[in-house]
């Protein structure tokens, strides 16, 4: 067991933060791993989407989101935003140095390196994400022979907060963003020899199904919510924090708009019912 730091109350939540609803997809995930811990899940939905921000925005937005979780008296912290957690992690780790943080990139690389039989990995993200190359940076550290190609999907956020996540619009837009994997010599992407595609942003999982169909069966899809949850599950029980409760905790939700439309299209994020009234509208 880890010491170092003070001594933190194990029964306390987990703050879980977000840009927008597609960090629920963690949330899931981290229920799953985690069923006896308690959560509070935020987020930025009056900014969002961080994807087309400036790093020092992003940075900007995530701490605010941050300290407002720590003013909550978490336990641990799990940035569950691929934005966020490239721009803004090394920042949010030396702020609050006694507090576990964790992020979806680094549990994605790692899973998506050992997943890969050829070295060639595709990431999927937001622009930001694409942009800034912490997935790219995070997988050569683990593998230096490693060939990472990345595209910006941009759209894939919007349908999955539409619901549009099959049919012919996600279909067609699937096709567009993906053929590089699916057609050898097309685009900048290695397609030929890319047998690992990693979802990079948290809404992408929504679109897991039309995503397996446009890339075929041969490549491995690496989804970053279950490899965070298993991450954070490792982090927690190192240093003693697991919640030792044997009844299944709350979860709360705060946003800072929409409590209805947070809702809403967060229950589908979540695989469950989210009432309204029980968002808690909060500034930033």
């Amino acid at each position: 067991m880890l010491t170092n730091g003070p001594v933190v109350d194990s029964s306390r939540a987990i703050g879980v933060f977000d840009s927008g609803v597609g960090g629920l997809t963690v949330l899931r995930a981290l229920r799953d791993e985690l069923p006896r811990e308690q959560f509070i899940y935020l987020g930025d939905t009056a900014r969002l989407p961080y994807g087309t921000k400036s790093a020092e925005t992003v940075v900007r937005y995530a701490l605010q989101a941050a300290d407002a979780l720590i003013g909550r008296g978490i336990k641990a912290l799990v940035v569950a935003c691929n934005t966020a957690s490239a721009a803004a992690l090394p920042s949010m780790r030396e702020r609050y140095a006694d507090l576990p943080v964790i992020g979806v990139v680094e549990p994605g690389a790692e899973a998506a390196v050992i997943a890969t039989r050829s070295g060639c990995i595709a990431v999927i993200g937001t622009e930001a994400t694409v942009r800034g190359g912490a997935y790219q940076r995070a997988i050569c550290r683990r593998r230096p022979d490693a060939v990472v190609s990345a595209v910006a999907c941009q759209m894939f956020v919007a349908l999955a907060e539409e619901g549009w996540t099959s049919g012919a619009v996600a279909r067609a837009t699937a096709q567009r963003y993906l053929a590089p994997l699916s057609t050898p010599g097309s685009g900048s992407m290695p397609a030929a020899v890319a047998d690992t595609l990693v979802l990079g942003c948290t809404h992408f999982p929504m679109l897991r199904s039309v995503i397996r169909e446009v890339v075929g069966d041969t490549v491995t899809i690496v989804d970053s919510a279950a490899t965070t949850a298993r991450a954070a599950r490792a982090m927690l029980s190192e240093r003693g924090l697991l919640r030792l409760d044997e009844t299944a905790a709350p979860m709360s939700f705060l946003a800072t708009d929409g409590a209805a439309r947070f809702a809403a299209i967060g229950a589908r994020f979540l695989g469950c019912d989210i009432d309204s009234r029980a968002v808690e509208l909060i500034d930033l």
